[in-house]
């Protein structure tokens, strides 16, 4: 998101509707809701970067994420008590980031090198690190922050042709969504942290990226991914969209859906008997899978036709509402193949899961198949990180105030009604306010006194190719790893490709997701992914017979995070009415409870309003400055008019200029 530096957060004004704690997706959601009806809203986080634990960053970012939260790190600030009068009393808030735990970095490519660069890179200048607060001017189109690469994506398949020639699909990419199944006419990718900007292209000298050629040459090291560190997106939390779930309703309602573009997953993948294979989804895959005989065809398909409205066939399923549906499925006498399919790669429920649970997740997977492709799972370009990002935007077009690096100290309570009126910031300042909405990392433990976290395991790798080879090599697969014990879960896998933007050429980003049931991540996930990957750190001892391996992984990290999904709201000890807890990120595959939290919030905020009406296109925004003034035309002087609105528009264009300008330097 590129913004306009306003003022100085010294300047913040001192009375806002609603003041936001936290970037994180939840936090950004309302965030937008408020700023599009017209409420004065303040978004800060202590961390200077947007999207919290939703975050993604640059393989060199990482490592400045993995630096910072292993080191204990308190940020200073400025006094609070000068600004608390005798009938009130403060609620102190925790500046440190708690939520991540165990976390553990193991290259597998060749030594660490220190002197290596990152190819591209600029030096930041600190100026543009500091706390200012940013708007944004809706007249003038953000540049992509992403580089060159957002140029090389056909959104229309039909344009690209024209712009080719006929016949032509130069920079043409199928799995892109094409218009008409696209989330939104219009889709551009942004970034909602102002950065610098550099092109790779333009750089001729010995620090210039390698080539594809000159890369598939070689085997990937770690320098490698070090000079192409630019290239990678990696995302804190593993998630898939899917095509009609709320938070691809909610991107098309709102029209937010124009700041971002989706690919289409490939293939689902589970892993079943030893071996790796592709679950069959559509009915066309059902025929012509070789994993199945006919007789389970048959049976596999009617099974999903009862499913698609089992609603109207209760007395299907009214004898085993209160049995596990993983029962159920015994009981319509699936063969244990489809069995494993159903439950693991199509409902994607855990073997507690009651029936009808199990058969509202089979039938919202069948809903969503064929919306966008074969599969009904998205996946955005440049990482998940980038939703949060998206829904900060709308809500700085529409007149939200953010401010990064920048925390809150307490929030002030009146005492007599209980009330949090005010807050105060990092810096002293007393803000004004008449709701505060705050992510649950940044209450102390006094407030959290009575709530019992879980943890997630999380893992992410770099590999040297796909867990499944096939014929092409720009895959994007989810597959299911079963547990292999009673009290265990699922292990939910991701491979993404490099025309995700997340990775670079020839490599792939692998992520790993669970609930913890063991003391750290990696005695969770290490077991998976030693059957599924070859781990060691001699890169040349590749075998000759490749197609035998199993992929090799280059680097790997492992961390806990916090999952404060479902915790109840009287959990919190001490939080007045018109203060409202956002969690963060939960294990589960889709994004339905963070977009559920958000709706609710809002809701208790403005319970008559419209949560997320429909942004404006911006060719049908009419400006103050392109309508006629009436009372200038009635006095007789339409000169001056129109030349104040010459001069506004000139003064558009030029900062355009500008901007375009920078972006090629």
């Amino acid at each position: 998101m590129t913004a306009r530096p306003a003022k100085m957060a010294d300047d913040l004004p001192s009375e806002f509707e609603i003041v936001i704690l936290g970037t994180g997706l939840p936090e950004s959601i309302i965030a937008s809701a408020c700023s599009r009806i017209g409420q004065r809203v303040l978004h800060v986080d202590e961390r200077n970067y947007y999207g919290g634990n939703w975050a993604s960053f640059t393989f060199s970012g990482l490592q400045t994420w993995i630096t910072d939260n292993k080191e204990d790190i308190t940020s200073e600030v400025a006094s609070y008590t000068d600004h608390i009068s005798a009938n009130e009393k403060c609620i102190l808030l925790n500046n440190k980031n708690k939520t991540i735990q165990n976390i553990e970095v193991f290259s597998y490519s060749g030594s660490e090198d220190s002197d290596v660069e990152e190819s591209g890179a600029l030096h930041v200048n600190p100026a543009l690190l500091t706390t200012d607060v940013t708007t944004i001017d809706p007249t003038i189109e953000a540049p992509s922050q992403k580089g060159p690469s957002a140029d090389n994506h056909c959104k229309n398949p039909q344009k690209q042709e024209e712009k080719n020639g006929p016949g032509g699909t130069e920079n043409a990419d199928p799995n892109l969504l094409a218009e008409g199944d696209h989330l939104s006419d219009e889709t551009t990718s942004t970034d909602s942290c102002p950065v610098l900007e550099s092109s790779d292209t333009a750089d001729t000298g010995p620090s210039s990226p390698q080539t594809n050629d000159q890369i598939a040459s070689t085997p990937v090291t770690y320098s490698h991914i070090v000079k192409e560190g630019r290239r990678f997106n990696i995302d804190l939390v593993s998630k898939f969209l899917y095509s009609r779930g709320m938070l691809i309703n909610l991107l098309i309602k709102s029209n937010v859906s124009r700041y971002t573009e989706f690919k289409n997953i490939t293939r689902i993948l589970t892993y079943y008997d030893g071996k790796i294979e592709q679950v069959p989804c559509s009915r066309a895959d059902v025929f012509a899978s070789k994993q199945l005989s006919m007789v389970e065809k048959r049976i596999l398909m009617k099974f999903l036709t009862f499913c698609a409205d089992y609603e109207q066939h209760v007395e299907e399923y009214e004898d085993h509402k209160e049995s596990t549906f993983s029962e159920f499925l015994k009981v319509k006498r699936l063969t244990p193949n489809l069995q494993h399919f159903i439950l693991y790669s199509i409902a994607m429920v855990s073997t507690t899961a009651n029936t009808e649970d199990g058969l509202k997740a089979t039938q919202h997977f069948l809903r969503c198949l064929g919306c966008y492709g074969n599969t009904p799972f998205l996946f955005p370009l440049y990482g998940l990180g980038e939703l949060p990002q998206c829904f900060c935007r709308m809500c700085a077009v529409f007149g939200g105030i953010y401010c990064l690096h920048h925390s809150l100290q307490c929030l002030v309570v009146d005492a007599d009604s209980n009330q949090c009126k005010a807050v105060i910031d990092s810096r002293g300042k007393r803000i004004s306010c008449n709701y505060v909405v705050v992510e649950d990392s940044y209450l102390s433990t006094d407030v959290c006194a009575n709530v019992c976290y879980k943890q997630i395991s999380r893992a992410i790798l770099i590999t040297n190719r796909s867990v499944l080879k096939a014929d092409s090599d720009q895959q994007i697969s989810v597959l299911t790893v079963p547990p292999e014990a009673d009290g265990q879960h699922s292990i939910l896998v991701t491979e993404l490709c490099s025309s995700t933007m997340t990775c670079m050429k020839n490599t792939y980003l692998v992520h790993l997701t669970c609930p913890s049931t063991k003391t750290t991540a990696k005695e969770d996930l290490e077991p998976v992914v030693q059957k599924l990957f070859t781990v060691n750190t001699e890169p040349e001892k590749d075998s000759e017979d490749e197609d035998l391996e199993k992929p090799r992984v280059l680097w790997a990290l492992y961390f806990n995070m916090r999952d404060s999904s479902g915790i109840d709201r009287q959990c919190y000890v001490g939080l007045p009415d018109n203060v409202h807890v956002c969690s963060g990120p939960d294990p589960s595959f889709g994004n339905d409870r963070a977009i559920q939290q958000a709706e609710n919030i809002f809701s208790t905020l403005y319970p008559t309003e419209e949560f997320c009406p429909p942004a404006p296109n911006p060719e049908d925004i009419i400006y103050d400055s392109e309508c006629p003034p009436q009372d200038a035309a009635d006095s007789g002087t339409p000169t001056e008019s129109k030349d104040e609105t010459s001069t506004e528009s000139e003064t558009i264009l030029e900062a355009a200029e500008d901007l375009k300008e920078q972006k090629e330097e």
